[in-house]
C-alpha cells in the first residue's frame, strides 16, 4: 500500500508496510517472535514457559517422539472492517503456525510431562531422569586347546 490508511489500527504500521521494507515489516517482526521460551532448571525437573499470545488452548499441540518434545500451534484470525453501506474498505486474514522442539531424552515418557495453559503462556514441567549408563558388555571368545 502506497498511502497510509486512516482505517488502520496503527497509522504508522501502514506507512511502513511491506511495500517499502519487505523483509523487516512491522507485521512480520511481531509475528516472528511468537513462542519465546524460558527454561528454568529446578532440583528434580525443568520448567519451560512458552509465550503464545493470541493463541487458544485448542490451537496448541504438544507431542513427545523419539526423545524430542515438540510444541506446535496453529492460529487463524479474520479481521473485517466495513463502512455504513457494507462495501469492503478493508478485510484481513492471518493464518500462522509456529513450532519449537526440545530434546528431553529417551527416558522421558508422555505421562511424565505436565502441561498447563494460562493467559497465553504454555507451562511444561519435565522431570529430570538420569540416562541409563550403557556399559559395553565385553564378550570373550573361548580359546580351545
Amino acid at each position: 500500500m502506497l498511502m497510509p490508511s486512516v482505517f488502520s489500527d496503527n497509522f504508522v504500521e501502514d506507512m511502513f508496510d511491506d511495500f517499502f521494507f519487505p523483509a523487516t515489516s512491522y507485521k512480520q517482526r511481531n509475528r516472528s517472535v511468537a513462542m519465546n521460551a524460558d527454561v528454568k532448571e529446578k532440583k528434580d525437573s525443568y520448567e519451560i514457559a512458552l509465550d503464545l499470545p493470541g493463541y487458544d488452548k485448542n490451537d496448541v499441540k504438544v507431542e513427545l517422539s523419539e526423545g524430542y518434545l515438540t510444541i506446535s500451534a496453529k492460529h487463524s484470525e479474520d479481521k473485517e472492517e466495513k463502512s455504513k453501506d457494507e462495501r469492503y474498505i478493508r478485510k484481513e486474514r492471518y493464518v500462522g503456525q509456529v513450532q519449537r522442539s526440545f530434546y528431553v531424552g529417551d527416558e522421558i515418557t508422555d505421562e511424565d510431562i505436565k502441561a498447563s495453559f494460562t493467559n497465553g503462556v504454555l507451562n511444561l514441567t519435565v522431570p529430570k531422569k538420569e540416562a541409563k549408563a550403557s556399559v559395553p558388555e565385553k564378550k570373550y571368545i573361548a580359546i580351545e586347546g
